[in-house]
C-alpha cells in the first residue's frame, strides 16, 4: 500500500476563532436580523421565479438558463482582497439591483467607520485560495 502524495493541511486552525474573527452568536446565525427581512427575501424569491416562468414562455426554456450562467460568471468576478472593494457592476446591471437605492446611497458606507479593521490582503488571498479558513477579513473591532 502507497502513502498518500499530499499532506492535509490546517492551515488558520479551527473555523470558529474568536481571537481572529471575534465572537460568533448563534442565535443570528438561525435566525434573521428582522423578521419583515425575511418576509422581503422570500417575496423577492418568489418574484424571481415568476419572471423566470415568464421568460420561458416568451423566450424559450434556454433563455433563462443563460442569464443564470451569465449571473454566476459574473458573480465569481471580483477584485483580490485589498484596498478597492468589488463593486460587482456586472452581476448589479444583470440583476436589475443597479437601480436599488440602499442605506448606503445616502448613509456612510460602513467601510468608512472608525471601528472598521483594515483588511489583511494576505489572509484574505489565503482563504480564496483554499489555505485557511474564516471569513476573508473580520469587518469590525
Amino acid at each position: 500500500m502507497e502513502a498518500p502524495k499530499t499532506i492535509a493541511h490546517e492551515i488558520g486552525g479551527v473555523q470558529n476563532d474568536a481571537l481572529r474573527f471575534g465572537l460568533n452568536g448563534v442565535k443570528s446565525d438561525i435566525v434573521g436580523s428582522h423578521p419583515l427581512e425575511s418576509a422581503f427575501q422570500s417575496t423577492r424569491r418568489t418574484q424571481e421565479e415568476m419572471k423566470r416562468k415568464v421568460l420561458a414562455n416568451t423566450y424559450g426554456g434556454a433563455f433563462p438558463l443563460k442569464m443564470d450562467l451569465d449571473r454566476q460568471i459574473l458573480s465569481r468576478f471580483q477584485r483580490p482582497p485589498g484596498t478597492i472593494p468589488s463593486s460587482m457592476l456586472g452581476l448589479e446591471a444583470v440583476t436589475g439591483t443597479l437601480d436599488d437605492f440602499g442605506f448606503e446611497d445616502y448613509l456612510n458606507d460602513p467601510r468608512e467607520s472608525e471601528t472598521f479593521r483594515p483588511l489583511d490582503m494576505h489572509h484574505g488571498m489565503e482563504v480564496r485560495l483554499g489555505l485557511s479558513k474564516g471569513p476573508v477579513c473580520p469587518s469590525f473591532i
